[in-house]
This record gives C-alpha cells, sequence and structure tokens, in this order.
C-alpha cells in the first residue's frame, strides 16, 4: 500500500468516485472481452456484420445514426465537460489545470478528425453511439471530480507530470498522423472499400491509432496520478487491446493476402 500511495493520491473520500473506479474497470474490461468473443461495439467495421435482413439503401434503419454524426455524439458531449471545467472548477493547481487542458485538447483533437479528416460511408448503431458516449463523458467529469479531491494534499512521492505531458503529446500526434493515413487511404481511389492500411506502425500492427490512444489515456493518469484515473486508463486498455485483437481478425478474414507477420497493437509481440 505505501509502495502504490507513492505513485497515486490517496482514494478520495467519496463513495460515487471509488465505486466507479471498480464499475468503470470492470464494465470496460468486459466489453475487451466481448470484442476478443467477436461480440463487438457495432461502429466502423462492425456495424453490419452478418445482418439477416436484406439491405434497404434508400433508408436508414431505425437505431441507427450515420457514422458521421454517431463520432460527434461519441465526443462532444467529453469535450464540452473538459471545457466547462475552466468555469466551473477553476483554480490555480498546476496539475489540475494540465489535466483540463490535456482532456480538452484531446476531444477537441477528435471532433476536429470527425469533421475535417476522417472519410464515414457507415452507420453506427444509436445503443453502441449511446454507451461509448457516456463513457467519455463520466469518465471525463469523474476524472475531474477525482482531481478536485487532491488539491491541498501532499504530492505523490514520485512525480509524473513531466513523463505524462511527454507521453500525451507522443500519443496524440502519433493517433492523428495514422487517422490521416487511414483517411487518405479510404480516398485514393474514390471507393468506399476498406484496404490494407500502409505507411507509419500500419505496417507492423493493425491498429498503431489505438496504441496511440492508449497513450494519450496512461497521459491523463500520469498527470493527475489519481485511482480513477489509473482505472479509466486500465479499462480503456484493456477495450483497446480486444478491439484490436478483433480488428486483426477480421482483416484476415477479410484480406487472404494479409501479412501475417503484422500484429494487433504491439508490435512484434501482440
Amino acid at each position: 500500500m505505501e509502495m502504490v500511495t507513492s505513485f497515486v493520491y490517496p482514494p478520495p473520500p467519496s463513495i460515487l468516485l471509488n465505486t466507479m473506479s471498480v464499475v468503470g474497470l470492470v464494465s470496460l474490461a468486459k466489453v475487451g472481452w466481448s470484442e476478443v468473443r467477436g461480440i463487438h461495439m457495432k461502429y466502423s467495421k462492425f456495424n453490419n456484420i452478418k445482418t439477416s435482413s436484406p439491405p434497404q439503401p434508400q433508408k436508414r434503419p431505425l437505431g441507427s445514426l450515420s457514422s458521421r454524426t454517431g463520432m460527434l455524439l461519441l465526443y462532444t458531449p467529453a469535450f464540452l465537460a473538459a471545457a466547462a471545467s475552466f468555469f466551473v472548477v477553476p483554480s490555480d493547481d498546476l496539475r489540475f489545470l494540465l489535466l483540463k487542458s490535456a482532456l480538452a485538447l484531446h476531444f477537441f483533437k477528435r471532433i476536429f478528425e470527425v469533421l475535417f479528416i476522417h472519410k464515414y460511408s457507415g452507420e453506427m448503431a444509436v445503443d453502441s453511439a449511446l454507451t461509448i458516449t457516456s463513457s467519455y463523458f463520466s469518465s471525463t467529469a469523474l476524472m475531474l471530480y477525482s482531481q478536485n479531491f487532491t488539491l491541498g494534499l501532499t504530492e505523490p512521492a514520485f512525480d509524473l507530470k513531466s513523463l505524462g505531458i511527454a507521453m500525451f503529446l507522443v500519443g496524440i500526434v502519433g493517433n492523428l498522423y495514422h487517422h490521416v493515413l487511414l483517411a487518405k487511404l479510404r480516398n485514393e481511389d474514390g471507393t468506399k472499400e476498406y484496404k490494407i492500411p500502409k505507411g507509419g506502425l500500419f505496417d507492423t500492427i493493425v491498429c498503431p491509432h489505438y496504441l496511440f490512444e492508449i497513450l494519450v489515456f496512461w497521459s491523463f493518469f500520469m498527470v493527475s496520478q489519481t485511482i480513477y484515473s489509473f482505472s479509466f486508463a486500465m479499462g480503456t486498455t484493456f477495450y483497446l487491446v480486444g478491439r484490436s485483437y478483433a480488428t486483426r481478425s477480421w482483416y484476415l478474414s477479410k484480406f487472404d493476402d494479409f501479412p501475417k507477420h503484422i500484429k494487433a497493437l504491439i508490435p512484434f509481440v501482440f
């Protein structure tokens, strides 16, 4: 316990935060395991796997959103929560300011990508959109709420802020770069068919954008050093590991010429 408290602030006096630290971690781990088992969150390439009813291109099925609308729904509430925190809970604390800024910048970047970078052709199930939206919004709000309890407390023995800032910059730039590569791939010949991504870390792993996104969420923990931010970073890792595994399996099933040496998430390892 003494070693743990060297890296994180003590548990806050909040039943809500302590409960959600456990519930959030378990829930995300469960969703990640579901991805491995083939039970997917219904967006991107996994939205319409093996539908039994005939397609109706002229009429959008009930319970679906366009992918662009769905993605905007995913990120906008979390961005608004992070942006509002500058006014709702003003503070001169450097760690708190860094966390607010990192969260706001991350979700602003995602909204920018949805509007100006990503190429969309499909739909997103409403239930999946609402589940992910509520997860991003609640986790953002709870990370900020948790940080509020650290004000005035003694700093952890190991200060991870500087490492967190560096990891955030690497993660957000790496994520953006590989999203640009994906967008170019979808648009290079005007078709809507998926292709095997190339360039950057796509030559060694299927989901480098997920790898860099994991770095971003761990940077939130390193900047904040709270138990809740650790829990959410760990849960997000479990989910994206499962999603990466499912994505690689999808590529293997779709492309006969998919290079077998390309791993899911970690170059040469997994």
